[in-house]
């Protein structure tokens, strides 16, 4: 699938609400109806904003994948682009390195708003995204705000593989809609509050392997989440600690490739973990 032409701001209220609307129908109509589902498209006109995007994201989120009319394709891209657009886009160029390694930089915001290279996914074994409606995860996200084109892209790729995707292991797809070029989904050891030396071992590899995957890439600029530190129960410190050590140690490795790192977080609890990280790693 083609890559989206990303754009600036655009849409008034009512053109970007319309064209949400479209979305939904056409999402639906892909769907086999039933008295529920035509009592909501009736309804669909006199819907707020905040009603017709929950609507969409339930949609997009439980959507198998499948080909998909090229107007929904070209209408949810403009969608979305309108949505990242108004909420920023934060450029990697200007952020400021660490006082301990000008290789690394350390951010707090949302990944789906950052304009680099590549960013990291901590994507389920399907590598297909998450498939609970409105999920609060970063697989949720991504997937949301790239576009249905990634979920068809991740599902191609695993139809290849012939089996889902190992842990500790990365592959890279386009980004589609979001300002990054490229996603790198790596799957985290799920520890459950308890990591093991098996679970360290798969998270330093999800590091090690989205580094490979980047320089295999010729990616110049990529930013990791906190793998495996959501529902995957990693503890959120200790995930730190392996994660600057694993990214400091593979950087001297291989000082030749001039691949900068962005630890990207997400609450101020994980901002704190990451500079005690950094200071003693530095």
């Amino acid at each position: 699938m083609e890559k989206p032409v990303k754009t600036q701001p655009t849409l008034s209220d009512d053109e970007l609400l319309n064209q949400l609307r479209f979305c939904v129908r056409c999402l639906m109509a892909e769907r086999p109806g039933n008295e529920d589902a035509r009592q909501l498209l009736s309804e669909l006109n006199t819907m707020e904003f905040s009603t017709v995007w929950t609507m969409f994201r339930a949609l997009v989120n439980t959507r198998k994948p499948l080909p998909a009319d090229p107007d929904l394709l070209r209408i949810q891209d403009q969608v979305l682009q309108e949505l990242i657009a108004r909420d920023g886009v934060e450029d990697v160029a200007n952020f400021v390195s660490t006082p301990y390694d000008d290789r690394i930089s350390l951010w707090m915001g949302d990944i789906t708003r950052l304009k680099i290279d590549a960013i990291v996914n901590a994507a389920n074994s399907s590598l297909t995204g998450c498939w609970q409606p409105g999920h609060h995860c970063i697989d949720n996200a991504i997937h949301t705000f790239a576009g249905i084109q990634l979920r068809c892209e991740c599902a191609e790729l695993m139809e290849r593989q012939g089996g889902e995707e190992p842990t500790g292991s990365a592959k890279v797809t386009q980004a589609y809609n979001l300002p990054a070029s490229y996603i790198i989904h790596t799957v985290g050891p799920v520890a459950n509050g308890q990591p093991t030396p098996e679970h360290r071992r798969q998270l330093a590899s999800c590091y090690e392997s989205c580094l490979e995957a980047a320089r295999s890439a010729g990616i110049r600029s990529l930013a990791f989440c906190c793998v495996s530190t959501g529902v995957f129960g990693f503890p959120q410190e200790e995930a730190a600690n392996l994660a600057v050590r694993t990214v400091r140690n593979w950087l001297e490795v291989h000082a030749t490739t001039n691949i900068q790192v962005v630890f990207n977080v997400f609450t101020q609890q994980d901002l704190e973990y990451y500079q005690r990280a950094l200071s003693v790693w530095g």
